[in-house]
């Protein structure tokens, strides 16, 4: 395990160095970590909004950044048009408002979801957009340029797209769950085909409606060996990233999962979904068909649907939807504090500067002070809607409402 520590310890030290690009959902490191932004601690729509920019159409894609850029998408057109904007990150122009896809008529969508759910992932030059079966493509940053596209993984959502994909060296992986199919596939991200394609490998003995699942990969290195962690319904699963071979899998309750995991301590923290939500701590390095022996620890009460986990140090931090904050000890699972939002929460919290930034669907963000106390250090409300996640730039918080992003900073 010492060569999974160390790689903690490095991706750490990555996302408080590299807060100026948010390439992906979650930030740097897929953890939600900008440890060394000094984000403002109180604001309002007249307090310390740098820029607000009107977006065209609805969509939850959370912002990624990458240098004077942000990248989110949106559908228009009563959702028969779906689009990737570009916003001057300095200024708050509209830089680039690209069709990627015309449908000619709208997938059916659960009422808090939108046809604009999956966060991009962006590197120099590159923005990489997915609209679940509808297709994926790859944009040019500078020119806006579409450079590819891919519309050959086709599943049937059922109630709208929702994962997120991640790159991993030249690929870049989407996981696809549907109602009728189940796999995980890899795009050769310079041209758009098809790198590999594995079938989920657990037994799904259900209703088609409870195979969804909507989860984002994580990339962790195991004793030298990097491994994706993409749940899916009712398992979980590992891959090697180049070849999509599965190294374990391991029987969870649950569906329709959409918390990205997070790790740190040995372990993989896990949420298990609708039905039973549940908090699973996996330990890292098993192979095959993993049993309980290799769960360190379980949380089955006001554990989240959607909103991502938070790691810091020792402590784990989850809200769920219903407004239920709790933070546990990450070795143990042992509740440290409980305590009672108001709302309702989509959008996963981030860390910076030892503040926790919990934004709810009401359009309050509850700012909480890490530790093993709580400490409410304010309340911000924006009086929009918050489905997305927020992104960190230096020192400037990102957040997109239902109307508008916003450049919030103390400047």
């Amino acid at each position: 395990m010492k060569s999974f520590l160390f790689a903690c310890l490095f991706f750490a030290a990555a996302s408080a160095r590299a807060t100026d690009n948010w390439p992906q959902f979650r930030g740097p490191d897929g953890q939600g970590h900008a440890d060394e932004a000094k984000l403002p601690l109180t604001w309002d729509p007249t307090n310390h909004i740098a820029w607000r920019t009107e977006l065209p159409g609805t969509g939850w894609s959370s912002p990624v950044i990458w240098g004077d850029q942000i990248w989110m998408t949106t559908a228009t057109d009563s959702n028969l048009s779906l689009r990737a904007l570009c916003v001057e990150k300095s200024s708050g122009k509209l830089l680039h408002d690209v069709e990627i896809f015309r449908r000619e008529k709208p997938m059916v969508i659960q009422n808090k979801n939108s046809h604009a759910s999956p966060t991009p992932v962006i590197e120099e030059g590159r923005v990489y957009v997915n609209f679940g079966t509808t297709g994926t493509a790859c944009l040019d940053t500078g020119t806006g340029k579409i450079l590819w596209r891919n519309t050959e993984l086709q599943l049937d959502h059922m109630v709208g797209p929702g994962s997120s994909p991640a790159i991993y060296k030249n690929l870049l992986v989407i996981p696809c769950d549907g109602t009728n199919v189940q796999y995980v596939a890899a795009l050769d991200k310079d041209t758009g085909k098809i790198a590999w394609k594995t079938p989920r490998s657990g037994d799904l003995n259900c209703a088609a409606d409870t195979r969804k699942a909507f989860c984002v990969p994580l990339a962790v290195n195991v004793d030298g060996q990097d491994q994706l962690i993409i749940p899916g319904a009712h398992w979980a699963y590992a891959y090697e990233p180049m070849t999509g071979k599965e190294i374990w899998k391991i029987r969870m309750p649950g569906f329709s999962n959409t918390p990205r995991p997070v790790a740190g301590h040995g372990l993989v923290y896990i949420d298990t979904g609708f039905m039973k939500p549940e908090l699973w701590a996996v330990r890292l390095g098993g192979h095959g068909t993993l049993d309980a022996s290799q769960v360190a620890w379980k949380c089955d009460k006001k554990m989240p649907l959607k909103p991502s986990p938070l790691l810091a140090g020792d402590e784990l931090y989850v809200v769920s939807d219903n407004s239920s904050a709790t933070c546990l000890d990450a070795k143990t699972g042992t509740v440290i504090w409980e305590q009672r939002f108001t709302g309702n929460f989509s959008a996963s919290p981030i860390i910076a500067s030892g503040r926790i930034y919990f934004c709810s669907e009401e359009g309050k963000t509850t700012v909480v002070k890490a530790g093993r106390t709580f400490e409410a250090a304010a309340t911000n409300e924006l009086h929009e809607r918050i489905m997305a996640s927020p992104a960190v730039s230096r020192d400037a918080l990102f957040i997109r409402t239902d109307k508008a992003l916003y450049r919030i900073e103390e400047k």
